[in-house]
């Protein structure tokens, strides 16, 4: 991981004139046609698409949005508070908590991706918040450890579910150990239910939204095939007792629509 240097100087109060510029999309056209396909990479192709893919493959993803910077809002100090977010991709959560009417404005916001090409789309989506010194943006891999600092939330959107089985509690424990006391983990995920029936009806239902937005049947289904074995969904108990585990006295489903659901989970004691 390049070195950084997570706001460890302090910065002046800024002040935000009026709401980010964000980057415009290309429409998601990546699986159709005829190319073979290859399993999903967050590369080039799907950072240009990524703002257009997001908002049509995640259901309710603009209210959602709303509903985390709204309870980000609960964890922040009046002054200096810090929210880091694992996996910002383009940058959304981050430029929307930026511009938040009850988001202190001394807020700081530390993004981490592992895909250059998506911190490059974040930098020009964020780039009055990088000018005022608000944002800093940090490549690593998450699977591999993260140097996290103190901080009071921390954002991990449709993230855990891409990060290895293997790796998912040691990133977590990290997580848990770097928040202040109460601070917060909103993560939201892809989810999978015990029940065979539940879960094939969901299934079903998630792929009938996805043709309602424009999906084709055969991009719907090549996506299917390239994402498979890349995301890998726990059960909603099974994330829920995986973060019990890793030292989160407080979790909470706020949000669940079918096989996607939201999670808060809060440090410190009773």
């Amino acid at each position: 991981m390049p070195t950084t240097s997570h706001f460890q100087t302090p910065r002046a109060p800024v002040t935000v004139f009026g709401p980010s510029p964000t980057l415009e999309s290309d429409p998601d056209t990546i699986f159709s046609g005829a190319a073979k396909t290859t399993d999903f990479a967050f590369d080039a192709k799907v950072s240009a698409v990524f703002d257009d893919m997001v908002s049509r493959s995640v259901p309710h993803y603009t209210e959602l949005q709303g509903m985390l910077a709204d309870l980000a809002v609960e964890f922040l100090p009046e002054e200096n508070g810090l929210v880091c977010d694992l996996g910002c991709s383009t940058g959304t959560s981050i430029d929307l908590l930026a511009v938040h009417p009850r988001v202190p404005k001394t807020t700081r916001f530390l993004g981490f991706d592992n895909a250059p090409d998506m911190l490059d789309r974040a930098r020009s989506k964020l780039a009055p918040h990088l000018k005022r010194g608000r944002v800093e943006l940090v490549e690593g891999d998450l699977n591999a450890g993260i140097d996290l600092p103190r901080c009071n939330v921390v954002l991990m959107n449709w993230t855990l579910q891409f990060v290895r089985p293997l790796h998912r509690e040691a990133l977590l424990r990290q997580v848990a150990s770097r928040l202040e006391t109460p601070g917060a983990l909103l993560l939201s995920e892809k989810v999978l239910v015990g029940d065979s029936f539940l879960n094939r009806a969901y299934i079903d239902l998630y792929l009938r939204y996805k043709k309602q937005q424009g999906y084709s049947d055969e991009e719907i289904q090549r996506k299917r095939e390239a994402l498979e074995n890349v995301l890998v969904p726990y059960r909603v108990d099974e994330n829920i007792e995986m973060l019990r585990r890793c030292g989160f006295r407080t979790v909470d489903v706020f949000f669940r629509w079918f096989n996607f659901a939201s999670f808060i989970a809060i440090t410190g004691s009773d």
